[in-house]
């Protein structure tokens, strides 16, 4: 009966069982445990923690967490398998392109990224991977980005594979481009993100609400009091408890968002500005309607920079309509 039982009604019940006491390979849970780090962007330092270890311990008693070294070998490791497995898979495209980009970091420092894109031809899937984040200390000349662009282009063996090279419109990156010989092309985002922010910065009345409403939001991000009382204004108005959100001067559609969030928030921006009585010079109505008004007009911009900076959703989109090709 017992055996009918086990067989017939609690099998599921008991291989649930028997997995749960069943040790855990070490070798599995240093794989977790590196798979976390990577995944996570995690510091190798998290091994050291004294709050992982203990946690680790109740879940596992037998189980020894290596070391900050071990896992910095294993990390390292991974990354040469998924290397030599991203190499392959480039072998089998037919071409490729190529995004490039320099970014400074927090500290000043400056950083050459150059991404590469790809269809698999047998399942038609757009694929991307990351060549490299290179320390860039040399001058910006177009010289010194064509010696590491093609640098990488030949560590990973895709140099005669190369079909486009996509940047922004400076002229350093078009020359590095025409040096490599490479077919150059502007991104369209980074061209629409320009047309707009020059457009607006052409509208004065469009500027002065600008710097009237970002001196709004340092104003209620910088000031502990201010945040409260906005905090408390908006659950007494039942406005959604959402923070004000700054521009960023580079991307135009920062100054999109930031005018939304003022356009959902400004019964309670007002509110709190009349309560704290600082020198702020608040948003008119008249400035109000103007901010509805830009939004209606850049909506679809906002929406095309958002799809055209997405990785794989145009694609996508286009080859479900099959019948004419991808678009």
């Amino acid at each position: 009966m017992l055996r009918h039982y086990r067989a017939r009604h609690g099998g599921d019940e008991e291989s649930a069982d028997t997995r749960e006491n069943t040790p855990v390979p070490k070798q599995a849970v240093d794989e977790a445990v590196v798979n976390m780090i990577i995944k996570d962007c995690q510091p190798l330092s998290l091994v050291e923690n004294e709050g992982f270890r203990e946690l680790l311990k109740l879940i596992i008693p037998s189980y020894v967490l290596p070391s900050r070294k071990t896992i910095k070998a294993l990390v390292s490791q991974r990354y040469e398998e998924e290397k030599e497995k991203t190499k392959k898979d480039l072998q089998s495209a037919v071409a490729v392109s190529l995004t490039a980009d320099m970014w400074t970091s927090m500290n000043m420092e400056a950083y050459l990224a150059v991404t590469c894109h790809y269809v698999d031809k047998e399942s038609h899937e757009l694929h991307t991977t990351v060549l490299g984040v290179q320390h860039f200390p040399q001058k910006h000349t177009a010289e010194n980005m064509a010696t590491v662009k093609k640098s990488l282009m030949e560590e990973w063996g895709i140099a005669a594979k190369v079909r486009c090279l996509v940047t922004d419109a400076a002229a350093n990156m078009i020359s590095c481009a025409r040096m490599l010989q490479i077919r150059h092309t502007i991104c369209i985002a980074h061209t629409m993100n320009l047309i707009v922010r020059k457009s607006c910065d052409q509208v004065e009345t469009l500027t002065e609400i600008r710097n009237k409403t970002r001196q709004i939001v340092t104003y209620f991000r910088s000031s502990t009091t201010a945040k409260e009382k906005f905090t408390q204004i908006q659950q007494q108005l039942g406005t959604p408890v959402h923070k004000l959100i700054n521009e960023v001067p580079t991307r135009w559609n920062s100054t999109y968002h930031m005018f939304e969030r003022m356009a959902e928030q400004k019964e309670a921006v007002w509110v709190s500005l009349a309560s704290l009585k600082r020198d702020i010079t608040p948003l008119t109505t008249e400035d109000c309607d103007t901010i509805e008004e830009m939004l209606m007009v850049l909506a679809p911009f906002d929406q095309a920079t958002t799809e055209l900076s997405e990785e794989k959703s145009l694609w996508v989109k286009g080859y479900s309509h099959a019948e004419n090709g991808p678009r």
